[in-house]
């Protein structure tokens, strides 16, 4: 295993001075130091970050890109039309989740996990492999600055163990209630609602509160849980929908708000669990704590925007929420949760068994059957 310092150090000492990308816990400890040091800039998505990294290489400065290779679709525009285009090189290091054995990770991997270095190859973008033997790693950065000398990307895939933790600072005391409490006071009026709970702690949390037919839990595809309860709530229009999303997620795909506000769907509530973190990667800050739901959920279009201060205050407020025409965005301020998360739904549900019960739980048709 390489020691994150001893990783860090070596990026340094070929100029990469700084990282920027959207956190795996594959690089917890990299991402930590760097961030300690101001020398790390969080991502709202996968693709913004090699953007970043290719705009710094304009401005002379080199800037590593620190990904998980589920993120490799968000990186595909700006690789293939701005970076590979114009001979911008950029260094990414991916996390090779769902790799060797998908069977072995969870099911959102299982697709990107065997695809990621066919997708390279197809893309014509050279990768190296980056296992748990440190003396490989100097060989492993010769290679990519071969690539980046001839002004093309290089992509490092990272295996799970091959980059080591650090310790991070102890927390401090609980500011607020946890998301958990917030779902506990939620969950009695989400009943009747469809309910599309977004990826990471979230849908776990929501599953151990309360399994019902009616929650669609998402694995992966993070970002897009507000774009699929609009969906939803278009295809449903006299059905509540409720979406339980997360700051970090909602970042990634931000304009998703301004498409629920155009498009107007009386029966869309929003809410935005935000805790400045992501979570489920190792607690690494997002940027929430310079942005303002609220207001961007009333400059998009919504018909109210509200902040709840509790979880009674947050229940009361989505009790209103759906007994008024919407759309609706609430925001509520949590504090990171401690302890061990609880098992993904998918332990005990196979993600096609959940698509398919909550469809009929909505339509009372199986899929396949009308």
């Amino acid at each position: 295993m390489i020691d994150a310092e001893d990783f860090c150090a070596r990026l340094a000492a070929r100029g990469f001075t700084h990282g920027t990308g959207v956190p795996c816990s594959y690089f917890s400890g990299p991402i930590e130091l760097l961030s300690r040091e101001g020398r790390y800039l969080p991502a709202a998505n996968e693709g913004a970050a090699l953007a970043i990294a290719a705009g710094a290489a304009l401005a002379g400065r080199r800037t590593a890109v620190l990904a998980q290779n589920s993120g490799l679709g968000n990186m595909v525009n700006p690789l293939t039309s701005l970076s590979l285009v114009y001979d911008i090189p950029v260094l990414v290091f991916a996390s090779l989740r769902g790799w060797p054995d998908p069977a072995r990770d969870e099911p959102q991997h299982a697709v990107m996990g065997p695809a990621t270095t066919r997708l390279l190859d197809g893309l014509g973008v050279a990768w190296s492999l980056l296992d748990e033997d440190p003396t490989r790693f100097p060989d492993v950065l010769d290679a990519a600055e071969e690539e980046l000398r001839r002004g093309r990307p290089a992509f490092v895939l990272v295996r799970r163990n091959a980059v080591g933790g650090v310790a991070r600072p102890p927390a401090g005391p609980a500011s607020g209630p946890t998301r958990a409490d917030v779902l506990r006071a939620l969950v009695p009026e989400l009943r009747g609602a469809a309910v599309v709970s977004t990826t990471g702690y979230t849908s776990r949390e929501l599953f151990a509160v309360r399994d019902d037919e009616n929650h669609f839990y998402m694995q992966g595809s993070m970002g897009h849980a507000a774009a699929l309860g609009l969906g939803v709530a278009l295809g449903l229009p006299s059905r509540p929908v409720v979406v339980l999303d997360g700051d970090g997620a909602a970042l990634m795909h931000l304009g998703t708000l301004s498409t629920i506000g155009a498009a107007a769907p009386a029966n869309l509530v929003h809410v935005v669990f935000d805790n400045g973190a992501y979570e489920s990667t190792g607690f690494q800050a997002t940027t929430s704590g310079t942005t303002d739901f609220v207001h961007i959920g009333l400059s998009s279009g919504y018909r109210t925007a509200r902040e709840a201060t509790d979880p009674d205050d947050a229940a009361a407020l989505l009790r209103g929420m759906l007994a008024a025409e919407g759309p609706h965005l609430l925001v509520v301020r949590v504090s990171p949760a401690t302890g061990s998360a609880p098992p993904r739904a998918t332990a005990a549900v196979s993600a096609p068994l959940l698509h398919h019960r909550f469809r009929t739980a909505l339509t009372g048709v199986a899929p396949g059957c009308g």
